[in-house]
């Protein structure tokens, strides 16, 4: 009886296991340009929430009753076909997906590329510029103000001096203690560097890798980081000086 001279193959470990096939889901997640596409899909949504958000914490400057009436507004958005803060609450959940899988990717890239590259991480971060090497140090400084800044002005937990349904006040409130301003100054300082590498590395994930349109992108995200991060600070800034009381 003749033997079979035919051998099995042994499965790659790249390979999925007989019988199932991997989304296609899943094989871009598991993929470097599938975390980049991520990364840059969830920070442009952020960004486009911290235009929005930066527009409105201006009001400020206009009065309590301006800025209470838009407080107010935000809770309301889409009666009646939504109930009340459907929409924030929907808008929540979008952005707490957008930070997680940001935050993730951004991690598992990280791990990959010094696996990739070892012995060449000391030059490599020589080379880097100073908002690449902050952007991980940013990134949790990010992550630990978002804590806070929900603690302080959404929920109402670590300020004790908020009153529900009174955003002005709660907003003077905060910052008239010197320590939550100084907090929130240093949390948008790493938001613009963040800013300023995220957006114009967003940009090449996407396409824009002509050098020409690597210009034009710089210039935006050093415009952006800056217009957002002055914004920003001028909320503090406007209670510290009493410009806002």
């Amino acid at each position: 009886m003749a033997l079979a001279t035919r051998t099995e193959r042994s499965p790659s470990p790249t390979e999925p296991p007989t019988g199932r096939s991997p989304s296609l889901l899943g094989l871009l997640w598991r993929s470097t340009v599938g975390k980049k596409a991520v990364m840059a899909t969830t920070g442009l949504i952020m960004l486009a929430f911290l235009v929005g958000h930066m527009m409105g914490n201006l009001k400020v400057f206009f009065g309590p009753g301006e800025f209470n009436h838009y407080g107010h507004w935000i809770r309301t958005i889409g009666e009646p076909f939504l109930h009340r803060t459907w929409f924030l609450w929907l808008l929540r959940v979008v952005l707490t997906a957008s930070v997680v899988l940001h935050g993730v990717a951004a991690y598992q890239l990280s791990r990959r590329d010094l696996a990739a590259r070892p012995a060449k991480y000391e030059r490599r971060r020589a080379r880097a510029s100073y908002a690449t090497r902050t952007m991980r140090w940013g990134g949790v400084i990010l992550g630990l103000f978002i804590v806070w800044h929900i603690l302080d002005l959404t929920t109402l937990t670590v300020n004790p001096n908020a009153e529900e349904g009174h955003p002005y006040q709660n907003l003077v409130a905060s910052f008239d203690r010197w320590y939550v301003s100084a907090f929130y100054i240093a949390a948008m300082l790493a938001l613009g560097l963040h800013i300023r590498h995220g957006f114009w590395s967003a940009a090449q994930t996407l396409g824009a890798n002509s050098p020409r349109r690597d210009r034009v992108f710089k210039a935006l995200a050093n415009g952006l980081a800056a217009l957002l991060t002055l914004g920003f600070l001028a909320v503090p800034i406007g209670v510290l000086t009493g410009i806002v009381s």
